[in-house]
């Protein structure tokens, strides 16, 4: 049977997303310095967007009629030009000053502020992200350079620095670096390892103590040959670090009292802590990165009547559409010309719109976070209650997808120091009364408890697990080690310590 063609009507729902919604979507889940990046190139595309602290004067003609930018020009060389009141305070600037003149008996202008504004200081941060950071590599070449004016031992010393690594250590043996140097060198043919060696002790005894060192062993041995030689308990320590190191990460005190011969713990006590002083990882001290901050989205303050959530103004941009445009889109002689300020004037007032329901979604967002972990802000991590995304989703009536991206790299600046926004969100565990426990919670109770042990006798991830259960939480001995190794804290029996 034939089908014959026929029209018909369908009626059908479907979810669009919009260009507005993609683009608040996407400004939702940028960081604070993603979003700053996004506006200033958004500033640089768009003519008709501006900043509303912008002191430039708006355009109030046609800017591509050349007789306007004439007249701007002849407008801002007259405002460069001195006045007669500039004039008349340079006459009156007396030549000398007497010995006990003060600034203040002469002009009475408070001149603090300017010293201090904020064009100072972004200079001084732009100076101090622009300034190269000095390298372990740097550091020992300018070492190298004033204490070895040979040619061949300076070939080997720069080898030998090409070497070691950002914590200090010489990655490569002797022997591989002579036969590098004997194959790319045909003057290093009679090179020995031992004039390599030689090298390389010279390098050891460079700044920071310690480095060149090719294990622990080495570098905590390079850097007690520094020390005065009456420093208490030194020999003892380098007999230690020499014949008994693997002893000591056992915690086999009983032996290395006998062996040092100490007449007690306390004099090991000294000779370990010696130990602790010194770096391993002497590199470290040099190698230098630029320093990072963090610019909180939300501020939180304690006020009478509560707790109070605030947008941060520093992150929160203030853009707007000039006026004056209006205008030239009515006074367009071309319909090109209306519809290129016709499509800016769209895109910037979408770009307002999307940024002021980021601030919304934001301020709503923290706000409700803090309204649910007012124990924790008041308590601490103790007290911090179990919370997932659909929590607060259902809240303020959202998609957890929304929650999400609202909280991710987003920070918020509390009493007790400033956190990402997914800091506050954590799974639970099921307590013996019926309620839940933030893992969060639980960790700050793990650490706590293991601050407080006796450093003879550290409480096993079983001994922690009872504890845990006399306070109604519930939780498993390897739960407990998870917990402990997601803290970076070491089991038990390498806790153990004499004091």
């Amino acid at each position: 049977m034939a089908m014959k063609p026929s029209l018909g009507l369908n009626i059908s729902q479907g979810l669009v997303i919009t260009p507005q919604l993609q683009q608040a979507i996407y400004l939702l889940q940028l960081s604070t310095l993603d979003l700053q990046q996004e506006i200033k190139q958004a500033l640089e595309a768009n003519p008709l967007l501006e900043l509303e602290d912008d002191e430039q004067p708006l355009i109030t003609a046609d800017p591509f009629d050349t007789s306007t930018r004439e007249a701007k020009k002849a407008e801002e060389q007259q405002e460069a030009a001195p006045t007669e009141m500039n004039q008349w305070e340079e006459q009156n600037i007396p030549e000398e000053l007497a010995v006990d003149t003060v600034w203040d008996d002469i002009y009475s202008q408070d001149y603090s502020t300017s010293l201090g504004s904020s064009s100072h200081s972004d200079e001084y941060e732009d100076y101090a992200r622009d300034t190269p950071i000095s390298t372990l590599s740097d550091h020992l070449l300018w070492q190298l350079n004033l204490n070895i004016h040979n040619t061949t031992d300076r070939l080997i010393g720069e080898t030998l620095i090409d070497s070691i690594n950002a914590e200090g250590y010489l990655r490569d043996d002797l022997d591989a670096i002579t036969e590098g140097l004997q194959r790319q060198n045909p003057e290093f043919i009679e090179l020995t390892t031992a004039e390599v060696h030689t090298v390389l002790k010279l390098i050891q005894r460079f700044d920071p103590p310690g480095v060149g060192a090719r294990d622990l062993k080495e570098c905590l041995a390079l850097q007690l040959e520094q020390l005065p030689a009456d420093t208490p308990y030194l020999s003892q320590t380098i007999k230690l670090v020499d014949l008994y190191l693997e002893i000591l990460a056992a915690r086999d005190y009983r032996f290395l009292i006998r062996r040092l011969k100490l007449t007690g713990e306390d004099q090991l006590h000294e000779v370990i802590s010696l130990i602790q002083q010194l770096n391993p990882r002497p590199g470290n001290s040099i190698e230098s990165e630029a320093s990072s901050y963090i610019t909180p989205d939300l501020l939180l303050t304690r006020t009478e009547h509560g707790w109070q959530v605030e947008l941060n103004p520093e992150t929160q941009p203030k853009l707007r559409v000039q006026s004056n445009y209006n205008d030239l889109i009515n006074r367009a002689d071309s319909t090109a010309t209306k519809d290129y300020l016709k499509s800016h004037h769209r895109d910037a007032q979408w770009l307002i719109k999307s940024l002021q329901s980021r601030s919304e979604t934001l301020l709503k967002v923290g706000s409700k976070i803090v309204e649910r972990q007012q124990a924790f802000l008041e308590k601490g991590d103790e007290f911090m209650v179990p919370m997932v995304l659909a929590d607060i989703a259902d809240a303020i009536e959202m998609h957890e997808s929304t929650i999400s991206r609202a909280t991710t790299q987003k920070y918020i600046h509390t009493p007790r120091g400033i956190y990402e926004l997914k800091y506050f969100f954590s799974s639970h565990v099921g307590t013996s009364t019926g309620g839940e426990a933030s893992s969060t919670a639980i960790r700050a109770m793990l650490k706590k408890l293991i601050a407080d042990e006796p450093p003879r006798k550290p409480l096993s991830d079983s001994k922690l697990a009872d504890l845990l259960a006399k306070t109604g939480i519930q939780i498993a001995r390897r739960t407990v080690a998870k917990y402990r190794e997601a803290m970076n804290i070491s089991a038990s029996s390498e806790r153990k310590r004499l004091r």
